[in-house]
């Protein structure tokens, strides 16, 4: 239907002028062209009757409206990760930003973003944290752990031999320090390099049973032992390592070189993964600066940093600085004492999605971005820290297609339902799905059910962001691996939980595929940032690229008449199963109270978000609201939230930051 009211019935049948005839001939022409041109006429004035509906007001209250925000030069990064601090500030990792030009150069970039004052400020970066983790800690600042030591080198672009080489000190009397660069040589003169820094502590003497020896007993030294990547000095098939080989550290003479050595059997021309650090950061949000803490025992490429019912958090899987996918070595963080810790030993795929349960569990959803074995690590469950016990949650359909895919947890949080939605087969893989299913953690036997099919079809890399309205928006993704043929998917949807159904929202202009992510601002709208798709265009023959476009959706929620709610007077400090009292706007129209926990997401991957529903009583004069805290750190883990206050009509406030211990 036209946008302009129709004038049928009302020409005059008077003669024509000579002006109206220079029109009509005008008109006929064009006409004329439009019929020799027809798709292209016809796209255009599609295009500009979509534009002009979208701006209606009545289109923005149903779907919301989407804005696109280009940064100045100077402030433009590659957005890996995406964190909102409790100053309302977001911080933006790029490290290196799979760029390997930058990695070469040491050029590692992260940007804090004000949304409110839309200012931009970049921040030293100590360490190339690209695709490493991160997790809100309850004093409001953010760790950072795990990186990038070494990029990939794949197929024919391998021209030097390399491979993991085991370390060993059989010194029972020090410690030893292996740096970067050391060169271990073979019998036969080849020499490798290794790509990181290694600490072995001594040698153990260990007293075993020895029937003759004097007393039964006889005491024995247990080495110490690491793994570095190694690369030989010299390019070529002739530096290939095939049998286990005693390789000396150039250097060390006497006993050293006698205790000190590598070992391996294993140097080839095959690709060479991406390898991990272990360094770990807390970035202040008051200082806006990183500051060093303990690293990690592990190094981690790609891993989950999830937060525990205690304020601590548990670092999962990734690849080692070897480019080894770890085997289950898992560490918790402790942030009074800032070091790490070793937890309970079990295996994931990388980037596992990690949900914080009201009974302190960990709900492994069978997400995660693909590293690792194919049938290995990504069966669904709920995994008890404190006995390393693990029970399958059954029923996904499509058990093959988890790659990439997102997962949620449901709000309000009390309802403890945890939505799986899309995903795709291993590796570069064209094989997608457009199956949703959620997990009900809270019956006695949790199991997946279908949930409806997603309304843009197959779909890997979506994006999903709680709102404060309880429901969820759904963004981006595209049907084949990294947008390739052109299959970003330019659509966004709203799920409402309490219907089991979903609804369109109005559609993004920017594709978001791999490397992208979303999250909800305390002002009610989401922000959408990254995607590194593997080719420039539909024929997949342009150079892949990185979006820097920020897009931001404003929700229809915020378009709907009538004044919007406010909270301002009350406690910033709260506890658990306290009730406290917020001034508000007209609390006779409050209809809830949420606790949202701020989001840290990376490759569609958000395991930080939540929204908790608050039991809320409303003062008789009409000056605010009383809210009740859940009492379950489980369900409440302590950190920094947003309070939002929504209305009857599903608007809600601007958000006021609390603290919950």
């Amino acid at each position: 239907m036209s946008p302009f009211p129709s004038k049928a019935g009302r020409f005059s049948r008077r003669p024509l002028s000579l002006r109206t005839k220079r029109l009509a001939l005008g008109s006929s022409l064009v006409l004329t062209v439009v019929g020799m041109n027809a798709p292209a006429a016809v796209s255009f004035a599609q295009q500009q009757y979509h534009a002009y509906e979208i701006a209606q007001p009545a289109y923005k209250a149903k779907y919301g409206s989407w804005s696109t925000l280009v940064l100045p030069q100077q402030f433009r990064v590659n957005a890996i990760h995406a964190s909102l601090l409790r100053t309302g500030k977001v911080l933006i990792i790029a490290g290196s930003g799979n760029d390997s030009d930058n990695f070469k150069a040491g050029t590692f970039k992260t940007l804090l973003w004000d949304p409110v004052r839309n200012s931009y400020k970049l921040i030293p970066t100590p360490a190339d944290m690209f695709c490493g983790g991160h997790s809100q800690l309850p004093d409001g600042k953010l760790l950072v752990a795990g990186g990038t030591l070494r990029y990939e080198v794949l197929g024919a672009a391998v021209t030097t031999a390399g491979g993991t080489m085991q370390v060993f000190n059989e010194d029972p009397n020090k410690a030893r320090t292996v740096p970067k660069g050391t060169v271990f040589t073979a019998p036969d003169g080849r020499r490798y390099l290794s790509d990181d820094t290694l600490v072995l502590g001594p040698a153990q003497k260990v007293r075993v049973t020895d029937r003759k020896a004097p007393g039964g007993f006889r005491t024995v030294v247990r080495h110490t032992q690491q793994a570095v990547f190694v690369l030989a000095a010299k390019a070529g098939q002739g530096q290939n390592v095939k049998a286990q080989t005693r390789f000396q550290i150039s250097g060390l003479v006497g006993n050293d070189a006698n205790t000190l050595y590598g070992m391996t059997g294993n140097i080839n021309m095959g690709d060479q993964n991406f390898e991990g650090i272990k360094a770990s950061y807390e970035f202040d949000p008051v200082s806006e600066q990183y500051e060093l803490v303990d690293p990690m025992q592990y190094a981690r490429w790609y891993p989950t940093l999830a937060p525990l019912a205690d304020g601590k958090v548990v670092a999962v899987s990734g690849l080692d600085d070897t480019g080894s996918i770890l085997n289950g070595q898992n560490e918790i963080f402790d942030p009074a004492t800032k070091k790490w810790t070793p937890g309970p030993n079990r295996y994931f795929a990388t980037y596992p999605a990690l949900f914080l349960t009201a009974n302190d569990k960990l709900f492994y959803s069978g997400s995660n971005a693909g590293y690792g074995d194919p049938k290995k690590g990504r069966t669904p469950g709920l995994w008890d820290l404190r006995t390393n016990t693990f029970q399958v949650v059954p029923g996904l359909t499509r058990p093959d297609l988890t790659e990439t895919s997102s997962s949620v947890l449901l709000p309000p949080a009390q309802s403890q339902k945890v939505m799986f939605l899309g995903g795709g087969a291993p590796g570069e893989s064209a094989v997608s799905t457009d199956r949703t299913a959620i997990a009900d953690l809270a019956t006695a036997d949790p199991h997946f059910v279908p949930g409806p099919n997603l309304p843009g079809g197959d779909t890997r890399y979506l994006n999903s962001v709680v709102l404060p309205d309880d429901t969820v928006l759904t963004t981006g993704g595209s049907s084949d691996y990294r947008g390739k043929r052109g299959s970003d998917i330019l659509k966004a949807d709203v799920y409402h939980p309490d219907t089991n159904t979903f609804t369109p929202a109005a559609d993004p202009t920017v594709g978001r595929d791999y490397h992208s992510e979303a999250l909800l601002l305390p002002d009610g709208r989401v922000v959408t940032l990254g995607s590194n798709p593997l080719f420039g265009n539909k024929q997949d023959v342009g150079p892949q690229f990185f979006e820097q476009r920020i897009e931001i959706y404003t929700p229809a929620y915020l378009y709907q008449q009538g004044a919007r709610p406010s909270v301002t007077g009350g406690p910033q400090d709260l506890r658990l199963g306290e009730t406290a009292r917020f001034s508000t706007s007209a609390a006779g129209d409050i209809a809830s109270a949420r606790l949202m926990r701020p989001s840290s997401v990376t490759h569609a991957t958000d395991v930080q978000q939540r929204s908790i529903a608050l039991p809320l009583t409303r003062a008789a004069d009409g000056s605010g609201v009383s809210v009740t805290i859940p009492q379950s750190s489980g369900l409440v883990p302590p950190g920094w939230y947003m309070l939002f206050v929504v209305n009857k009509a599903g608007v809600p406030s601007v958000a006021r930051w609390v603290q919950v211990s």
